[in-house]
């Protein structure tokens, strides 16, 4: 069972990145899935979760407005479009499967981890 997160690297304050996690090994269409962040120094944090069929979404304060999450089950993937980034979105990525049908934002119901991707905001 594998996570794969890509789609990080640098851009400027105000840029756009999209995000994508592609999942293996197993479907995660009956799952919700989040993506959570980790800058340095600072504790993991949630940033967005969507619900198994995609029809529900949830976001950290942070995010909302500015970041979009979306899944397509036919390819087990999930998206995270984040525009208007900003500096302190500065991070480590890490896309989630839950053991939850709902979303959550609670990183201990989250029993599938991706690997992280960098993403760093910096002019």
């Amino acid at each position: 069972v594998q996570l794969q997160a890509s789609g990080g690297g640098p851009v400027q304050p105000g840029g756009s990145l999209r995000l994508s996690c592609a999942a293996s090994g197993r479907s995660f269409s009956s799952y919700s899935m989040g993506w959570f962040r980790q800058a340095p120094g600072k504790e993991r944090e949630f940033v967005a979760a969507i619900t198994w069929r995609g029809g529900g979404t949830s976001y950290a304060d942070a995010a909302k407005g500015r970041f979009t999450i979306a899944r397509d089950n036919a390819k087990d993937t999930i998206y995270l479009q984040m525009n208007s980034l900003k500096p302190e979105d500065t991070a480590v990525y890490y896309c989630a499967s839950s053991s939850m049908m709902y979303s959550t934002s609670r990183s201990e119901l989250y029993n599938y981890w991706g690997q992280g991707t960098q993403v760093t905001v910096s002019s």
